[in-house]
């Protein structure tokens, strides 16, 4: 697999298990879990970009 397409679904599933994170902090009135799951949403959002970036630049 090409190191942008594993970029990117590395950066999907990151994005994913933020959102669940952060979902479940909202629900159980924690605001620690909520704020990880928010920062790994955004990391993967930044390694989704890269693979972007990545593929355009053909690495």
């Amino acid at each position: 697999m090409k190191s942008s397409t594993k970029d990117q679904l590395e950066g999907a599933c990151h994005q994913a298990k933020g959102a669940v994170k952060e979902a479940a902090g909202i629900l159980s009135d924690n605001k620690k879990m909520e704020n990880e799951g928010a920062g790994e949403k955004i990391a993967g959002k930044v390694q989704e970009k890269i693979g972007q970036v990545k593929k355009v630049l053909g690495k």
